[in-house]
């Protein structure tokens, strides 16, 4: 998949994850590899309003909620410090994208982590 908004591309998904060995790096590649997906549909299906963008976050969402699992067999879990950078990447996707008011919470409200 070819991300083409710049500001996307050039930024390191879960950065601080990668900096801790708390988090398997094979389980923080599927969170990244999630982040990228929702960057795909949001180019590919181009929503026209926030409940549009809130609906292609919360199924992403729901993939981090599934990932949890992997996190926890891997000795790691989605715990405060995973919580705030999966968070900011949805805020940061969702204003790369041009949707300025999304409201972080709102992005994330289906998650269980």
């Amino acid at each position: 998949m070819t991300i083409t908004n710049e500001q996307v591309a050039r930024h390191g998904f879960l950065r601080q994850l990668y900096a801790d060995s708390y988090y398997p790096d094979h389980v923080v590649d599927k969170g990244k590899e999630i982040l990228l997906r929702l960057c795909g549909r949001i180019e590919a299906e181009q929503p026209s309003d926030l409940a549009a963008l809130y609906a292609l976050t919360h199924a992403a969402t729901e993939e981090f909620n599934l990932l949890q699992a992997e996190f926890e067999a891997a000795g790691s879990d989605i715990e405060t410090v995973a919580r705030e950078e999966i968070a900011e990447d949805f805020w940061r996707v969702a204003q790369a994208y041009g949707f300025e008011g999304a409201d972080v919470e709102e992005l994330i409200a289906t998650r269980d982590w």
